[in-house]
C-alpha cells in the first residue's frame, strides 16, 4: 500500500475539472492510492445555492452532497490510477446506490467526505461513501466512476 499523502486547493485543481460554483473539495487531509481518501468541504452561507434552498432555513442540497463525495472518489481513482486529467482524460460519476441522507449540512459546517475503494473492475470503480459532520453521519452512498469513453459523431460513427 502506498503511503498518505495530502492535496491543497492547487493539487485538487489540477486532477479536477471543476471550477466555482461547482468544486466542491477544499482540501484532502489523506489519500492513500488504492485505499481510501479523507477530503474536506468547508459550507460557507455564500454558497450558490443557499438562497433558494431555502430562503429561512439553508440546507445543502443532497445532490450537492452526493456530488462532493464523488469528486472525492474521482480524485482517490486518478491518484491510484497513477493519471493527471488532460482533456482526453477524466472520471465520470456514472452511477450511485444506496443514499441516505441522515442530517441537514448547514452553513458553518466543515463535511468530511471519506470514500473507500471497494472495487476497480474494467474501467468502473466503485466506492463505499459517507460523509460527516463533528463526527456524526449525514449521508452515505454507494459511488462508482469511469473514465471519459470516446464519444459518438453525429453521423453515429466512433471517433
Amino acid at each position: 500500500m502506498s503511503e498518505p499523502m495530502t492535496l491543497d486547493i492547487e493539487a485538487i485543481m489540477r486532477q479536477l475539472p471543476h471550477r466555482y460554483p461547482f468544486l466542491l473539495v477544499d482540501r484532502v487531509r489523506e489519500c492513500v492510492p488504492g485505499s481510501h481518501i479523507v477530503a474536506l468541504k468547508n459550507v460557507t452561507y455564500n454558497e450558490p445555492f443557499f438562497p433558494g434552498h431555502f430562503p429561512h432555513r439553508p440546507v445543502m442540497p443532497g445532490v450537492i452532497l452526493i456530488e462532493a463525495l464523488a469528486q472525492a472518489c474521482g480524485l482517490l481513482a486518478f491518484t491510484t490510477a497513477g493519471v493527471v486529467p488532460d482533456k482526453e482524460t477524466r472520471f465520470y460519476f456514472v452511477a450511485i446506490d444506496k443514499a441516505r441522507f441522515r442530517k441537514p449540512v448547514e452553513p458553518g459546517d466543515q463535511v468530511v467526505l471519506k470514500a473507500n475503494l471497494m472495487r476497480s473492475f474494467k474501467g468502473i470503480w466503485k466506492f463505499q461513501c459517507v460523509a460527516e459532520v463533528d463526527g456524526v453521519e449525514v449521508a452515505t452512498a454507494e459511488v462508482m466512476v469511469a473514465p471519459e469513453t470516446r464519444a459518438v459523431e453525429k453521423n453515429g460513427d466512433e471517433q
